[in-house]
């Protein structure tokens, strides 16, 4: 009987042990799966939204989902700041722009009581669509827009007509001149095309007032983004860094 009692307890303590063994086994795998199949949760962006309409705002910048154009697909924004921002935009292969997300700042001075104005962008972007990489500078409230295109995919093209080439503000640019019924637009083409670098906004500013198409006018704001006409299939644009110095 003592045998048998033993030899039961024997057993009721291995199937413990191994139940024991087998739910802790059972824990990690089950911790293990949720990191392996949720890898980007742990890097989820401090903001996200899908509104077209959509702001964030953050020490200074504010970032914009800005699907204004008529014709489009769905967009969402995400944003660990000012600086690094991006959207996911799935938009049909039609014409007009559909959507400018945008990062800007607000400068509110006459550029002729400026010392410098500056930017610095690093950005990806998709190798199909069409689109470009843009400031979108706002001088007089809306009544002048400064457009400098860093890059550019697809078939599209800037308002207005063909004026000049000109280096100034760090990169070489065929600029163009033009309205689009509310506003003057002025357009620099980047003629290298690029996704980095630093731009002297002030200097561009400034040589078109010694074209006299405007004058001492007030640099209201620098928005920094994508505009893009179409992404069909859903296309990633990130604004891995951008920042706006004046003085």
């Amino acid at each position: 009987m003592l045998q048998t009692t033993t030899h039961l307890f024997s057993r009721s303590t291995s199937r413990v042990s191994f139940l024991l063994h087998s739910l802790g086994m059972t824990l990690l795998l089950l911790v293990v799966g949720i990191i392996v199949i949720n890898p980007l949760a742990a890097h989820a962006a401090v903001w996200s939204s899908s509104d077209k309409w959509a702001t964030y705002t953050s020490n200074g910048y504010t970032v914009s989902n800005d699907v204004w154009g008529s014709g489009a697909g769905p967009q969402s924004i995400w944003a660990n700041s000012g600086s690094n921002w991006g959207v996911w935009a799935n938009h049909p292969n039609t014409g007009g722009v559909k959507s400018y997300p945008h990062s800007g700042v607000t400068i509110g001075k006459n550029i002729n009581s400026l010392n410098s104005v500056s930017s610095s962008f690093n950005v990806t972007v998709p190798g199909s669509g069409a689109y470009e990489t843009a400031y979108d500078i706002w001088a007089n409230g809306y009544s002048y827009e400064i457009m400098l295109w860093m890059n550019k995919t697809g078939p599209i093209g800037p308002i207005g007509s063909y004026q000049t080439n000109a280096s100034v503000g760090n990169y070489n640019w065929n600029v163009y001149k033009g309205s689009n019924g509310s506003n003057a637009v002025f357009s620099f083409l980047d003629t290298g095309s690029t996704r980095s670098g630093t731009v002297n906004i002030l200097a561009v500013l400034k040589w078109i007032e010694s074209k006299g198409w405007y004058g001492n006018v007030s640099l209201n704001q620098v928005q920094f983004g994508f505009e893009i006409t179409s992404s069909s299939g859903g296309m990633n644009f990130t604004s891995n860094s951008y920042q706006v110095s004046h003085s």
